[in-house]
């Protein structure tokens, strides 16, 4: 076994466990669209997977207050019925299993509401491969601030310098800085490989598939004595 093997491993679910991030972005638009304020979808993408509300403010500006929650409502309601459509990605689970079988702890560190994580967790359907959930509940402000992590953290009972966090977007990456914790970053989100990197990723990978197939030489395994 590798020394320094890091106790726990965080992840982000959507588009990094789930390929979810357009069914999100087609939904903001909706949303924006039924609400009288249209967004184009390229500046949605950007902020998939930040902080709700400063998802709003960055999009709406000015506009925020008066249109932000009810583009909110229709973006929970749209996006409910986008549920049939949630696909996981290959060897998501197996990656999962495979080291939870290795006597890791397996951390979901998501901030999504609890209506969306329960659509997410129907769809991953991990059975007790995960020992920590965290949801929009565990913390005030989602990514990029660190509350999520630290709450996941606390949950796992593991240090930061302990933990590896893979994620998808700018926003996990630099929420794991935040939190002192390394990030693995992976493509299959739709945000660029450089992007990631300058970010501070510590590796980038296409997706969970290939962290899978070189699991014994990616950061989750640790570093070699």
């Amino acid at each position: 076994m590798p020394a320094h093997t890091p106790r726990a491993i965080l992840f982000d679910i959507d588009g990094t466990l789930v390929d979810s991030n357009y069914l999100h972005v087609e939904a903001w638009a909706r949303a924006f669209a039924e609400t009288g304020h249209p967004v184009d979808t390229w500046r949605i993408h950007r902020g998939i997977g930040m902080d709700s509300a400063k998802l709003l403010d960055e999009l709406l500006g000015d506009e925020v207050a008066s249109a932000g929650p009810p583009a909110k409502e229709a973006h929970g309601r749209i996006y409910a019925g986008f549920a049939e459509r949630l696909r996981v990605f290959s060897g998501a689970r197996e990656l999962l299993r495979e080291l939870s079988s290795r006597g890791h702890t397996v951390v979901l560190a998501t901030s999504a509401p609890e209506e969306e994580l329960e659509l997410l967790l129907k769809a991953l359907d991990l059975g007790d491969t995960v020992d920590v959930v965290t949801s929009a509940e565990d913390a005030d402000t989602a990514k990029p601030a660190p509350d999520i992590l630290q709450a996941a953290l606390d949950r796992a009972g593991t240090a930061p310098q302990d933990a590896v966090m893979v994620g998808d977007a700018v926003w996990d990456v630099e929420s794991a800085q935040r939190a002192g914790v390394r990030c693995v970053a992976v493509l299959s989100g739709g945000t660029g490989a450089e992007e990631l990197r300058r970010a501070g990723a510590i590796a980038v990978y296409d997706d969970v598939a290939q962290i899978l197939a070189d699991l014994d030489d990616s950061p989750l395994a640790g570093e070699r004595a």
